[in-house]
């Protein structure tokens, strides 16, 4: 059995039966605690924990999800993977225990012939709470299980809750047993490879609190709407119809597998070790494809670093199995052809996304090499001085600056010879994460819990009129402060108001909120920012400039005119810039991205490569042309199919409702779907003004343009600087650069002269210095102080002149300076000095900790500084006490 047709039978079934279909949300999770959906249960959480009240009383689903926390085990074990789909039905207050049950039970043992998967009974066991007597009951009278094949398992993986107070219930897992030949006998409790759990039935029914852990809290009462959770692993149930040992040979996944091995000559199965690869490569490179195709790119950050960590990990894998080279062409291909039947975006959308992945691969085996050089002089400058393990400093640079997985700098410094001083590697890294982490947690936006916004919810989803008007009266119907409901706001302080209507744009779709008042009978609040912080509610964060405002007042909502103009025209500015952009450089120059408020607009979109001045200018020129040109603008609300059909674009990853608003400047010149406000002409944008054009990954490119009035003033700025400098140079504007130009060409003649000169007068100074060396120990040393020099370079050229002037002799250069009001220190020895034990790099550290820095280096040249020139006296003598030893 395929998998498209697992997949379709689950859905078939559940809709027969009264579910409504619900297509799969987003690998993006709406979910500001989540970077990804990890679970088929989370686009329904709000329907779940009664924070949005359901649309429909059942649903089912086959949800896209990510998991990355076991990515180490992928390949190693059957049922890890990285991306999966997990086939869920759900009951929002409908169906409890029994009806789950039963459901699960017919889906799974009805013949494949009449719509079922076909199970035998005498397969299945299921796990239940212990304490969960009914359950037990349900499945002896439903599926008729014998008690051996029940089995009671304590709240560590038979008992469900967010982590949070909120709801909660036990589960009730189904596994299949693949046989003795899998593992020992003895039912899931074994926690054996031989059982395999393909569904688990979540029954919600209690209300906790005072949570601890997760078997740590307190149940507060029965919940009064109980709700079904349930979800089977398409790719686990796919593996064992398919007759196969494991997902990573299901027919969505093998094809990748099989197109790793050609590449890399090595049979899949041969080889334990390179099975693993194959098989990571197989699910890392359909993670990515899947991911990429709902908008994220490659990144240092976020959710790109998970998509450039699995890309990254696909390539070392691939060189484990002996592939240096560029694959993703031929993995990616492989893995589109057997991704498109389920979702025909990935072929819609793979222009971009090959784009992507070959610009990331191609930027990481260039980093690879630059790594490699790095890694090539580390295990030398090892070798040479006699040591067996690579420096636990040099692999987290590697790791941290090149991008080198741990593992592949074992590998390599392995085929050396060597070890890695790992302790102090995983030193540096729990370091590196306790930063990151201090610093995220500071960063943290605080948000109230958003089981507070429940009951303003339940009363309904927030009218917004500011489309068509810029003022409505409105009613409060709730107050937050401190994430607590409150019934007065007074004057002074900070507070959440929901309304039942507004004309304050929310922030979403790029569109930054809008600014304006909120103000009532006796009080006045200044909006600071307009959120959704759940599905449907607007929540506006005030500041209560007079008087107090109360719940269920009348309330009047007032924008900004001003602000709102300027928002308008950048939101309209950036679907103008975006057409342009296409326009030029083609349809795979898709936006990614963007950020508007009033005068400034901030576009990404999918290209690797700069634009040039002329490109640049071009697009400015297209932009500004459509402005001129008083485009028509229009807005019409349509089903998002209805919208497709009109070729309107859905920009890459952002999600869409059934009804979509459709927003056309020119017609179908510019015609995306977009919720955000906009200018009724394109006239009324004024002007673009490009300011930037930059990169934001391996194969993503940022525009940064100003608008309207914004843009004018940055123009009048720029004529203001040009008449300034033609007067100062005193020439005309339109002879301004070659003037800059004569003026550069003399300053770096006079620059060139300079530099002889000082070069000059630093040879000079060789044979004095040569002549002070003294018999210090075994060598000649020449330790001295050589006043202010422009730079580390000027001391380094004079220590080795002076080194040379000392011939053959073992001899010592020791030098110091004030370069730039920072002391400087320089050691140079010769081939004679190190046969006789000086070297370079200690005494360089021993003169750094002096003038309180550091240093080091190889053993004939090497360099140390500090922050305290008045210690230059005291570094010197630390070379002579070395040496004197």
């Amino acid at each position: 059995m395929q998998t498209a047709d697992i997949r379709q039978r689950w859905l078939d079934f559940f809709a027969a039966r009264g579910h409504t279909v619900v297509p799969s949300a987003s690998l993006v999770s709406d979910d500001p605690t989540l970077l990804f959906t990890v679970a088929g249960m989370v686009p329904f959480v709000p329907y779940l924990t009664g924070l949005v009240p359901p649309p429909y009383p059942r649903a089912t689903s086959v949800q896209k999800c990510i998991r990355t926390n076991d990515i180490e085990e992928v390949g190693k074990t059957p049922r890890h993977g990285t991306f999966f789909q997990m086939n869920g039905n759900f009951s929002f207050g409908d169906y409890f225990k029994e009806g789950a049950i039963s459901l699960a039970w017919e889906l799974l043992t009805t013949p494949e012939a009449e719509g079922g998967y076909g199970f035998e009974p005498k397969d299945l066991w299921v796990t239940v709470y212990k304490d969960d007597d009914e359950a037990i009951e349900l499945w002896k009278k439903v599926a008729g299980l014998p008690d051996e094949r029940i089995q009671r398992l304590d709240k560590d993986t038979n008992y469900w809750h967010t982590g949070q107070p909120g709801p909660a219930g036990p589960c009730s897992e189904i596994f299949f047993d693949r046989g003795p030949a899998y593992g020992i006998d003895g039912g899931p409790a074994t926690d054996d490879d031989r059982y395999v759990e393909i569904w688990n039935l979540v029954f919600m029914q209690y209300l906790i609190d005072d949570v601890k852990s997760k078997t740590d809290f307190r149940i507060v009462k029965e919940l009064p709407k109980k709700n079904i959770d349930t979800g089977m692993g398409l790719e686990r149930v796919a593996f064992i119809k398919q007759g196969v040992d494991n997902l990573y040979e299901i027919d969505q996944v093998r094809p990748v597998l099989d197109r790793a091995a050609e590449l890399s000559g090595h049979r899949y199965g041969a080889d334990h070790e390179d099975d693993v690869r194959m098989r990571v490569i197989a699910d890392h490179v359909r993670s990515a494809l899947m991911l990429m195709s709902d908008g994220v790119s490659p990144s240092n950050e976020g959710r790109g670093y998970i998509l450039r960590r699995l890309l990254r990990r696909t390539i070392r894998a691939m060189r484990l199995l002996g592939v240096e080279g560029p694959t993703f062409r031929e993995l990616f291909a492989a893995s589109r052809d057997a991704m498109k039947a389920a979702y025909p975006e990935v072929a819609r959308d793979y222009a971009h996304i090959e784009q992507l992945a070959l610009g990331e691969e191609e930027t990481f085996l260039r980093t690879l090499a630059a790594g490699t050089s790095i890694l090539d002089g580390a295990v030398a400058s090892t070798k040479q001085s006699g040591r067996e393990e690579l420096a636990g400093d040099t692999a987290f640079l590697l790791h941290d600056t090149y991008g080198f997985p741990i593992e592949l700098t074992l590998e390599m410094a392995e085929e050396a010879g060597l070890s890695v001083d790992r302790g102090a590697f995983d030193e540096l890294m729990t370091a590196q994460r306790t930063r990151a982490k201090a610093d995220a947690k500071s960063k943290k936006k605080v948000l109230a819990d958003l089981s507070v916004y429940s009951d303003f919810r339940a009363k309904g989803e927030t009218i917004f009129t500011g489309y068509t008007e810029l003022s409505t009266e409105s009613t409060v119907l709730g107050i937050i402060v401190d994430g607590h409901p409150v019934p007065v706001a007074t004057a002074g302080q900070t507070a959440e108001v929901i309304l039942a209507e507004t004309s304050l744009y929310a922030e979403s779709g790029g569109q930054a909120p809008d600014q304006g008042r909120i103000v009532g009978d006796g009080f006045e609040l200044q909006v600071l920012d307009v959120q959704k912080p759940v599905k449907g509610l607007i929540s506006h964060t005030v500041k209560v400039t007079s008087g107090e405002v109360a719940v269920g007042e009348h309330a009047t909502t007032l924008v900004d005119e001003d602000y709102r103009r300027g928002a308008t025209q950048a939101h309209s500015g950036t679907h103008i810039v975006h057409a342009a952009l296409r326009q030029v450089l083609g349809p795979t120059a898709h936006q990614s991205g963007s950020f508007n408020k009033a005068g400034y607009l901030r576009l990404d979109y999918g290209w690797n490569a700069a634009l040039s001045p002329e490109t640049r200018s071009e697009i400015e020129e297209i932009s500004n042309n459509a402005i001129r040109d008083n485009l028509p603008v229009q807005t019409r609300e349509m089903t998002l199919d209805e919208a497709k059909s009109l070729g309107a674009m859905a920009l890459f990853g952002e999600k869409y409702g059934d009804v979509v608003r459709v927003v056309d400047i020119g017609g179908p010149w510019s015609r995306e779907l977009c919720a955000g406000t906009h200018v009724v002409s394109s006239s009324e944008i004024g002007m673009i003004n490009i300011v930037g054009e930059s990169s934001v990954g391996a194969s993503n490119r940022r525009v940064e343009s100003l608008v309207g009035r914004e843009a004018f003033q940055r123009f009048a700025a720029e004529r203001a600087l040009v008449n300034e400098l033609s007067t100062s140079l005193k020439t005309r504007p339109e002879l301004l650069v070659d003037r800059v130009g004569e003026l550069v060409a003399s300053l770096k003649s006079a620059e060139k002269k300079i530099a002889q000169f000082e070069a000059r007068a630093l040879s000079d100074r060789v044979p004095a210095l040569a002549a002070n060396a003294v018999r210090t120990g075994d060598v000649l040393l020449v330790a001295e102080t050589v006043g202010r020099l422009g730079s580390g370079d000027e001391l380094r050229s004079l220590a080795t002149a002076v080194r040379s002037k000392l011939g053959d002799a073992a001899s010592v250069v020791a030098l110091a300076a004030d370069v730039g009001g920072k002391p400087v220190a320089i050691v140079a020895t010769s081939p004679a000095a190190r046969d006789a034990g000086a070297n370079a790099g200690p005494l360089a550290k021993a003169m750094a900790t002096a003038l309180g820095g550091g240093g080091g280096g190889k053993p004939d040249l090497a360099q140390g500084g500090g922050n305290d020139v008045s210690a230059i006296p005291a570094a010197l003598d630390a070379v002579k006490r070395e040496l004197g030893r």
